[in-house]
């Protein structure tokens, strides 16, 4: 059916939708009626007209009027983000990734995320890898850290599908000097970024302040049965990505030796809510990973491909599936 569109703007009529701003103190109010059984709304985040229920040839008058403040037109663009990040959709992007970058950057960077949801994804050739990039939660780190390094950066936060590459965390059985230390830290993770994500995001990765781990307690009492060890001490760091939390990944904390592993990594990405079963699968592939948790004097936490998280040996070979966030 043909859905025709009548305009005005401050009750003129037009013939194009005015852009958000009317002035320097207020923003557009828009409102939209439409006949028939037709239903129509206006995303504040897409700047343009959402309609359903089409039953009928129908006409919808959408009416913008220069009285929206600031503060209330930011207050549907956070209502908007909340949807998205709230709705799996799970739409290829990589075509809009590749043909309009700068648009698809915009879009995240001036906080919108006009087409941007949870759950979708690009795919990109690196270093002769094909790669699946899951968008895992928008903005969800925005204003951690601490003065005067303070995240304010709008972002997206991104994780591969399946995992880079199996990894040690350490070359021996030993968790000293914790994360901060390890040589998935000091080396992998570095590899990583150098070879599938740079080349993939160029210029877009945002550098954000993490807490983490420094030093392991061997005598302390961990949340693993019989066994001894805990994270002691933390610092702040400046990152480009860091391995998940068992936080980020189920919510809580299982197996985590102490709230030094966690930080700022205290909440589930929505995509885990929205679809648990990429916390431990992808397509039909399953799979394993490390967490950036210590939980012995000897061992790192693990996701592993029974949707669980365990404790695994420092030495052992798993997979590598970071997160980072762009903008």
């Amino acid at each position: 059916y043909d859905v025709k569109v009548a305009i005005t703007v401050d009750q003129d009529k037009k013939d194009k939708v005015p852009d958000r701003k009317a002035s320097n103190d207020n923003y557009y109010r828009v409102s939209v009626t439409c006949n028939n059984e037709t239903e129509g709304e206006w995303d504040y985040n897409a700047w343009n007209l959402k309609i359903d229920n089409i039953t009928s040839d129908s006409k919808c008058n959408i009416a913008f009027a220069s009285n929206l403040s600031k503060e209330e037109y930011q207050n549907y663009i956070d209502a908007g983000v909340a949807l998205r990040r709230n709705t799996y959709r799970g739409k290829d992007l990589t075509n809009f990734f590749q043909t309009q970058p700068d648009k698809f950057y915009k879009q995240i960077s001036d906080g919108t995320f006009d087409d941007i949801y949870v759950g979708d994804y690009i795919t990109t050739n690196t270093n002769g890898k094909s790669i699946t990039w899951l968008i895992a939660d928008l903005d969800n780190y925005l204003h951690s850290g601490y003065d005067p390094k303070v995240l304010t950066k709008h972002h997206a936060t991104i994780i591969p599908a399946i995992p880079f590459q199996n990894a040690k965390m350490n070359e021996e059985n030993v968790t000293t000097g914790g994360y901060a230390n390890s040589k998935m830290v000091t080396t992998t993770l570095q590899e990583v970024l150098d070879t599938y994500i740079e080349p993939a995001f160029s210029g877009h990765i945002i550098e954000y302040s993490n807490v983490l781990s420094i030093s392991v307690d061997t005598e302390a009492t961990n949340s693993f049965p019989g066994t001894k060890g805990a994270s002691s001490n933390w610092a702040w760091y400046s990152r480009k990505l860091d391995l998940m939390s068992e936080v980020n990944v189920s919510g809580t904390t299982s197996w985590t030796s102490s709230g030094y592993d966690t930080g700022i990594d205290n909440r589930q990405y929505a995509i885990f809510q929205l679809r648990p079963k990429f916390i431990y699968s992808y397509g039909t592939t399953k799979f394993d990973y490390w967490l950036k948790a210590i939980t012995t004097k000897d061992s790192f936490c693990l996701a592993n491909s029974g949707g669980e998280t365990l404790s695994s040996k420092a030495s052992s070979l798993h997979g590598v599936r970071p997160r980072f966030l762009i903008g």
